[in-house]
């Protein structure tokens, strides 16, 4: 079952440690293409939260956010694959910050092509990532810790 386990969380990570790579051969001194797809998202995506929220989200590097994609990509994934909830809590933090930015589906009316494409993007891919780390994070807690020490049984009283 262990060995089952472990097999189930590598094949689940090969998707970020493989985009992670992708990223990182790719980079170059400007972010590479990963960094030209984000650069406008990203715009529109601070430019909506600062109308929705009032908070300005602070002037960032494209490339600095490349970089930190694949730090958490790689570390969560390294993390996830030995088992940690820690890892799995990298990826779902990396996952929450990214999507709606990539898949930024609300930026459009709900009868359009790109509104489709995007949602079903989103939905089909993501959400099932979503959800697998989050049912790992929750049979994770779930499971009762053991304790190293060996219950003590009292001997019987003889008389």
């Amino acid at each position: 079952m262990a060995l089952l386990s472990f097999v189930g969380r590598v094949l689940f990570v090969l998707v970020f440690v493989l985009a992670a790579y992708k990223e990182f051969n790719e980079f170059g001194s400007d972010g590479g293409p990963a960094a030209k797809q984000l650069k406008p998202k990203f715009a529109v995506f601070s430019k909506n939260f600062a109308t929705h929220t009032g908070f300005q989200i602070p002037n960032v590097e494209t490339k600095h956010l490349i970089l930190g994609a694949i730090v958490l990509k790689a570390l969560g994934s390294l993390l996830f694959v030995f088992g940690s909830s820690i890892g799995a809590t990298l990826l779902l933090l990396h996952q929450a910050v990214v999507l709606p930015v990539l898949y930024d589906f609300y930026n459009y009316d709900g009868d359009s092509k790109e509104f489709s494409e995007l949602f079903v993007k989103f939905t089909e891919q993501n959400l099932a990532v979503l959800g697998g780390i989050m049912f790992f994070i929750g049979m994770k807690n779930s499971i009762p810790k053991r304790s190293g020490k060996k219950k003590v049984v009292p001997k019987p009283k003889t008389n």
